[in-house]
């Protein structure tokens, strides 16, 4: 395997496919606004036809959620073919498992404020009935939204925490990014040249610039949905043991529990009911929300989880140069 090769493995093994040249341009084809357009109709298309169908039968509430799942799918399968996102999901997802540790701060400083106010939402008879009165179509609904918007969120503010990622690179910083790495001796005979010159433009933009993102993005998405699931089991299990049926019953605007369907009601009988796992799900939603929003503006959080991502990207940018040496020699050259 040459080198060029090597290092672009290198790349996409640390879930960066749009720093190599035949990945990014692949994935400029897809996203060219022909292709985009006729990708977003076929979502409204399928969407539609599902929603109608399961309005049919189950009511529009179902249908609307129906509708929206199945077009957010169609995108986000095109997403995974196409834009290589696979690439980049499969590196994030192993990078924050394997950074958990991380996570107790975070748990340690926002989680009990949090279940203070939550627990509070819990036992309010108001939250009851408007979260068990959402049938699962908009129920699923509003767990979108809340997704959206925490997405939307990151979106906004995960650029800032990559400001210092693309600055120059300098010989030493350079030699000690590509070491152990495919780029190691093509960094060596660059940091003479790079040394004569002081430092060397970093800055990634366009495709290379959102993979930076998106793998932030990521990253920070599955540990907001871990905490989610989390809240979510907790209160499923302080409903089962603390929350009398009568007592539900007398909250919900029907004045009756639904026992869970399925071997695992029948064991429990009604005091896992359906509106227990509705205002779990909602207050679990609500709960990743605040997560996100505490994550990215709490400093000692972002000091400690973003910066051991950053310097991942940060030596991914610098190993860039080298790739970009190996691609294009005579550029690099006096």
């Amino acid at each position: 395997m040459s080198d060029v090769a090597a290092a672009e493995r290198w790349f996409v093994d640390h879930g960066l496919p749009y720093f190599v040249d035949g990945y990014r341009e692949a994935v400029a084809r897809g996203l060219r606004r022909g292709r985009i357009a006729a990708v977003v109709a076929v979502a409204v298309l399928l969407g539609t036809v599902s929603g109608v169908l399961a309005g049919m039968s189950l009511g529009p509430s179902a249908g609307l959620g129906s509708g929206l799942t199945v077009a957010v799918a169609v995108l986000a399968v095109y997403a995974v073919a196409t834009l290589r996102a696979w690439l980049i999901v499969t590196w994030a997802v192993g990078r924050t498992f394997r950074s958990l540790g991380l996570m107790f701060p975070l748990v340690t400083r926002a989680l009990p404020l949090l279940l203070l106010f939550i627990t509070f939402l819990f036992i309010n008879a108001e939250v009851w009935q408007v979260a068990a009165s959402l049938d699962g179509g908009v129920l699923w609904v509003t767990v979108l939204l809340f997704a959206a918007v925490a997405v939307g969120f990151l979106l906004a503010r995960l650029p800032e925490e990559l400001d210092s990622v693309d600055d120059e690179v300098e010989a030493a910083q350079l030699i000690e990014a590509c070491a152990g790495t495919p780029l190691e001796s093509a960094a060596r005979g660059l940091a003479e040249r790079v040394d004569r010159v002081g430092a060397v433009d970093a800055e990634v933009s366009g495709l290379q610039k959102a993979n930076l993102v998106l793998v932030l993005l990521v990253a920070q998405s599955v540990q907001v949905l871990l905490l989610a699931l989390a809240v979510f089991a907790f209160f499923i299990v302080f409903g089962v043991v603390v929350m009398e049926p009568e007592v539900v019953g007398s909250w919900t605007s029907e004045g009756t529990v639904h026992a869970i369907a399925g071997p695992v009601g029948e064991w429990t009988g009604e005091r896992l009911s359906q509106e227990l796992v509705r205002v779990s799900t909602f207050l679990a939603a609500f709960s990743g929300l605040y997560f996100t929003v505490y994550a990215v503006t709490d400093e000692l959080y972002r000091r400690q989880f973003f910066s051991v991502v950053t310097r991942e990207l940060e030596r991914a940018v610098s190993a860039r140069v080298a790739y970009r040496s190996l691609r294009d020699p005579a550029a690099w050259h006096e």
